[in-house]
């Protein structure tokens, strides 16, 4: 018995479209901008025209992998990155206002992220160019969920 399933390919510029989670493009970056580690979502080979893109945190170690696999930053997949809401910066409205509390404080900044999260949802792209060990390649962007 043969098996007829294309094996794949060792070239990255094979995708045509990468499959995220929009929740994943969200957490990449989150994790990008408020730690000093980068995250990425990882498009692994063997390549083929769809592929899946995975939460993904870079190590020394990728480096050696053969074939490299594509590691696109959140960045990428954002049409324009809103500003990220900082806890100081909820204290001093809430300050200003007069309603400053520890409880709302809470409150208030947890909305505050959960609006960032929701806009970085709605800015996710259709089409991106990402960085492969061949060079830029453009891909389309299906957003799961």
């Amino acid at each position: 018995m043969t098996d007829d399933a294309p094996s794949g390919s060792d070239d990255p510029t094979t995708v045509v479209s990468i499959a995220v989670r929009s929740e994943d493009v969200v957490t990449a970056l989150e994790s990008t901008l408020r730690s000093s580690q980068r995250t990425v979502l990882r498009v692994t080979p063997p390549f083929s025209g769809r592929m899946r893109a995975r939460l993904h945190r870079p190590s020394n170690g990728d480096a050696a992998e053969s074939p490299n696999p594509i590691h696109v930053g959140p960045e990428t997949l954002v049409e324009e990155i809103p500003p990220y809401p900082e806890l100081d910066d909820t204290e001093d409205r809430l300050r200003r206002e007069g309603a400053y509390s520890t409880e709302a404080h809470r409150d208030a900044h947890v909305t505050a992220v959960e609006a960032w999260r929701d806009a970085v949802r709605d800015a996710i792209v259709d089409v991106a160019t990402v960085e492969t060990p061949n060079g830029p390649h453009r891909v389309e962007v299906d957003q799961l969920g």
